[in-house]
């Protein structure tokens, strides 16, 4: 490799022939963007992660020569040229994203279970996470590798089997459990919660059988895990009923309590960001612990004299924004608004501005060398897209002359403020959408107002109440701020409700294509982070994104993994499901890849339905053809001879178990045996295609470990 970089340093004394106007017009474009150009540094290591996620370890090399060629390139055209120093860095970035996450899912590599186990088995405990809206414990657990088990596994546990038990850190336990590989995703562009696994190093999930005790007590114990746990319960219980599960989400991030009717009505609201810490959260208490520790200090004669009370004042809110972190659970939203929080403080200790892009660019950078896998996350997406928005719109010189300060009274001054947090909202909405449309294929449409009082609300009375009331709880006086804070969240909840009910609350699409949220996500970035005439280029983008996001076809068919439950969709977003039993989880799955809310039906009521118990025949018109789907409803055998038959006369045939040979439908057969290649379908009748689950995912190294834990389980014993 040294010797090749040589070689090509000496190539530079060649004589390349190119157009001499090209260098110079690409180089006073740079130079107009110069004080744009970093805020591109993060964006170039998230291109590098993305194509890592399209292309996996296995191509690193050719990857990795290809952005050496672009950094050598700029070596070539000349560092002392602004082009040659954006090449070079952006080839570096480029290495750096695509090495970070490689190295990261090398890291994490462990084995998973290759198929259902069922069995005793001892666990240390390694997390406790109480789902008191479920009346669920989940055990993270630590086996050890016994039974060839994976080290890290979850189950959950019934109120049966953890009553009475304090399930702490570092115990061990015996029981025994029913055990599965992590699930993928159920239908295409699904939830992968394989992914997730893998990078937690979780092997395998399932639950609790029978009791479950405890083998070995903890010795020392979760300090933090514990105070977490017991602060949630001390809120729940001083808080007025049905407010202290929120309350408690919002100081210590544990959102099991919350009824889940509460929690659709924030999420059909927009105001679902309100029960996740984040930059909102950790925000208001740096703010407050900033604001107290400065009054406090400045009472001090000694102190205001002679120490820089900001600088003191900061490092106090920076050790609380950490303890609270750790409180919260350390998960990487809230970690990255500590982060940001910490380098606002730097930056106001220093006398820098508080808040820029540039501070934005590197935060994002932070998290993107840390935790690379966020990035295809809804949580990062959605956090450091609203940033961003909020900072370019108030850099615009319209946004900047309509929040200067005006001679006028108090009304107007408040009237302005309420406009410009309007305004914001919107901006912010219309921006997180396509996101929220790509992950959940919904959003909601009044966010915008139901923020503009939410979140007021929150920072300044709810959270500051809370905590009051913890430190007055010292003295036993907390109550009066237990009850302020009580009537702020039911404000909340009410506002939720309001604008969750309204018509046309919440907006359903069908999956968008990949390529379609790329488009907005780099039309975006074009237009907002570029000042010259090219970011209209990023609107070119962004409109076609646009278009094709709202033009996406619904699917016609929808099959989930495992062949028991199958979705008939009308482009007008009437469905039908093939069994009357189905879960809450599976229907909404189905319900949210096909973009509708429309309520479904049973498969007898679909026109062109045929239906015994054991199966239907379903006759579907697209586009003047008549398509002839057979599937099947109970595990109950059907003669070979008469399934051949009833094969033969179909285009497509879907069922949940092994189908005989002799079936052969006129196009697919989608039994046990093929799905359990395929993974969940989606068949999009007038194109003639069909989508699967394992569509080019062979490279993911959690789809790999999977498919070699399911061929050594297969291997006779």
């Amino acid at each position: 490799m040294i010797g090749f970089f040589g070689y090509c340093m000496r190539a530079r004394r060649w004589k390349i022939v190119y157009p001499t106007h090209i260098i110079p017009r690409i180089e006073n474009w740079f130079d107009h963007e110069r004080d744009q150009l970093p805020l591109w540094l993060p964006v170039f290591i998230g291109i590098g992660i993305g194509l890592w996620q399209f292309a996996g370890t296995d191509r690193i090399v050719p990857f990795l020569l290809i952005f050496g060629s672009i950094s050598i390139g700029g070596i070539y055209v000349g560092f002392e040229r602004r082009f040659g120093q954006v090449l070079v860095i952006a080839g570096i970035a480029l290495s750096v994203g695509y090495g970070a996450i490689a190295v990261k899912s090398d890291q994490v590599a462990a084995p998973v279970l290759g198929k259902i186990w069922v069995g005793t088995l001892y666990g240390r405990i390694a997390k406790v996470e109480r789902l008191g809206a479920r009346d669920v414990v989940r055990l993270e657990l630590k086996t050890g590798g016994q039974h060839s088990l994976p080290p890290k596994i979850r189950i959950n546990l019934k109120p049966e089997q953890y009553e009475n038990k304090n399930f702490m850190v570092g115990a061990i336990i015996l029981t025994r459990a029913r055990l599965m590989p992590p699930a993928a995703p159920a239908l295409p562009g699904g939830y992968d919660f394989a992914r997730r696994a893998w990078f937690q190093g979780i092997g395998a999930t399932g639950s609790a059988i029978g009791p479950v005790s405890i083998y070995k007590n903890s010795e020392d114990g979760s300090i933090i895990g514990d105070a977490r746990t017991a602060l949630t319960q001390h809120i729940i219980r001083q808080m007025p009923k049905t407010t202290g599960e929120i309350g408690a989400a919002l100081i210590t991030g544990d959102q099991g309590n919350i009824d889940p009717v509460d929690a659709q009505a924030m999420r059909d609201s927009g105001m679902a960001h309100l029960l996740s810490i984040s930059g909102l959260h950790v925000t208001a208490v740096v703010g407050f612990l900033f604001l107290l520790s400065s009054r406090t200090l400045s009472l001090i004669p000694p102190v205001a004299l002679r120490l820089t009370v900001p600088l003191l004042s900061a490092c106090f809110a920076a050790l609380g924004a950490v303890a609270y972190t750790l409180l919260a659970g350390a998960e990487v939203p809230t970690v990255r608004s500590c982060i940001a929080a910490l380098l606002i403080l730097l930056a106001l200790a220093i006398g820098r501005d508080a808040l820029t892009l540039r501070l934005v660019a590197f935060g994002a950078c932070v998290i993107l060398l840390l935790w690379p896998e966020s990035m295809a996350g809804p949580s990062f997406q959605l956090s450091f897209a609203a940033v961003t928005t909020i900072l370019l719109l108030h850099e615009t010189a319209w946004m900047k002359q309509w929040t200067a300060l005006q001679e006028e009274g108090f009304i107007a001054r408040m009237a302005r403020g309420l406009v410009t947090l309007i305004i914001t909202g919107v901006a912010i909405e219309l921006v997180l959408a396509p996101i929220a449309l790509f992950h959940f294929h919904r959003t909601g449409m009044y966010s915008a107002l139901a923020n503009v009082v939410a979140i007021p609300l929150t920072t300044f009375i709810i959270m500051p109440s809370q905590a009051l009331a913890l430190i007055a709880d010292i003295a036993g006086l907390g109550a009066p701020f237990w009850w302020i804070a009580g009537q702020g969240i039911m404000a909340i909840l009410m506002i939720a409700r309001y604008f969750s009910g309204l018509p046309g609350a919440v907006t359903m699409l069908p999956a968008m294509p990949l390529w379609a949220f790329l488009a907005i996500i780099g039309g975006g970035l074009i237009a907002g982070l570029l000042k010259s005439r090219l970011r209209f280029a990023g609107f070119v983008s962004l409109v076609a994104g646009f278009l094709a996001m709202f033009t996406s076809p619904r699917p016609d068919i929808l099959v989930t993994g495992d062949g028991q439950h199958l979705a008939l969709v009308q482009p007008d977003g009437d469905v039908a499901f093939s069994r009357s039993q189905i879960g809450e989880f599976s229907r909404d799955m189905l319900m949210e890849k096909a973009g509708t809310q429309v309520e479904p039906i049973a498969i007898e009521r679909w026109r062109g339905a045929q239906c015994s118990p054991d199966n239907c025949v379903i006759s579907i018109l697209r586009d003047g053809r008549k398509w002839l789907i057979l599937a099947t409803r109970t595990p109950y055998p059907i003669p070979a001879m008469e399934m051949a038959a009833a094969c033969k006369r179909v285009d497509i045939v879907i069922s949940d178990r092994w189908l005989p040979f002799s079936c052969r439908p006129r196009w697919f057969k989608a039994d046990r045996k093929m799905l359990s290649e395929t993974g969940g379908l989606a068949f999009y009748l007038p194109q003639n295609r069909l989508v699967t689950v394992n569509d080019n995912n062979a490279h993911y190294p959690w789809v790999k470990a999977a498919r070699a834990a399911r061929a050594q389980a297969d291997l006779p014993q």
